[in-house]
């Protein structure tokens, strides 16, 4: 005896698709086309950017890694500008990154709750803060105190090998590497504190309870519970402030001193990449046009490597939290 399976009905197996499953694949589409929008724009700027920098790079070729940067004389070596944009970002990185943390554990877990509002708030409102205001205040207020901090400790450590070399010759206007990166340190800090601050947030209550109730202090639960569990994205945010310090252009380049150079004294002036675009594209033309299209290739570029380097490290660090390697 075989049983039949009830025939459907012919308006059920013509019925029109249920809404949520349109408006799910209509969702779904509209996301894919989203992402590869991205993709597809980085791809454009790195297309037509290439493009225009090419002469540059035909004509130099590995001479671009060279300090000879001499407009007059057609010559495009860029190593100082290179070298000036990564003096500054570390800078800009080795003094906002701690203040970053402290401000961020301080938010979570330290501050009484009726003051965590105004920070959050005042910190936020520093990152919305256009980069040439804070170079006009650096370069209006800040020059002439740090140009008096500089020479002072320039005097101070005179005698005190490898710092005397590193704080010699200080800039008498105050513009220099270190007021470049006191002034970028001082804008990423919003940046890398409110993401710090969301990865804080986001350690479970009950770690820090359990870490507290085995008598650990409030530094050791914070060692041992909440620096474990936010490691990478600390790491996240100090790149995301990297990226932005890689970048800054107007603020930089009116406290810098405009003078490249390869030069391990960071209380004298110099050049980055991205400042030197500013000051001379205007007047480019070129070879000249092209180099300076081309840093803007190598400084893309730079960027993405950073990004790569810095999500292996996240990852990395995610492995050793979870007990995998």
């Amino acid at each position: 005896m075989t049983t039949d399976a009830p025939a459907l009905r012919k308006s059920l197996t013509k019925a029109s698709r249920p809404l949520g499953i349109i408006t799910d694949r209509t969702f779904r589409v509209l996301a894919l086309v989203a992402g590869l929008t991205v993709l597809v724009v980085l791809a454009l700027i790195a297309i037509y950017t290439t493009r225009e920098a090419w002469p540059w790079f035909r004509e130099e070729g590995l001479g671009i890694f060279t300090n000879n940067w001499d407009p007059a004389h057609n010559h495009f070596g860029a190593l100082g500008l290179i070298y000036g944009t990564l003096l500054v970002s570390v800078i800009a990185l080795v003094l906002a990154v701690p203040v970053s943390i402290g401000i961020a554990l301080f938010v979570t877990d330290v501050a009484p709750r009726r003051i965590r509002r105004p920070i959050v708030y005042t910190v936020d409102l520093l990152a919305a803060i256009p980069s040439v205001v804070y170079g006009l205040w650096a370069l209006i207020v800040l020059a002439e105190p740090l140009a008096s901090l500089f020479g002072s400790v320039s005097d101070a450590t005179a005698s005190v090998p490898i710092l005397n070399t590193l704080f010699a010759n200080p800039s008498a206007s105050g513009k220099s590497f270190m007021t470049a990166g006191v002034v970028v340190a001082i804008m990423i800090t919003p940046i890398v504190t409110s993401i710090t601050r969301e990865v804080f947030a986001t350690v479970p209550e009950s770690q820090k309870e359990a870490a507290l109730a085995l008598g650990a202090t409030r530094w050791e639960m914070i060692r041992g519970a909440v620096f474990p569990h936010s490691r990478s994205g600390m790491v996240a945010a100090s790149v995301i402030g990297l990226g932005r310090a890689l970048g800054e252009t107007i603020a930089v380049t009116l406290v810098i001193g405009s003078s490249i150079q390869l030069t391990s004294q960071i209380f004298g002036p110099g050049e980055t990449m991205a400042s030197v675009i500013a000051n001379q594209f205007n007047e480019a033309s070129g070879t000249h046009r092209s180099a300076l299209i081309g840093l803007g290739v190598v400084l893309f570029a730079m960027t993405i490597l950073i990004g790569i380097a810095a999500r292996s490290v996240a990852a990395r660090a995610e492995r050793r939290s979870a007990g995998t390697v």
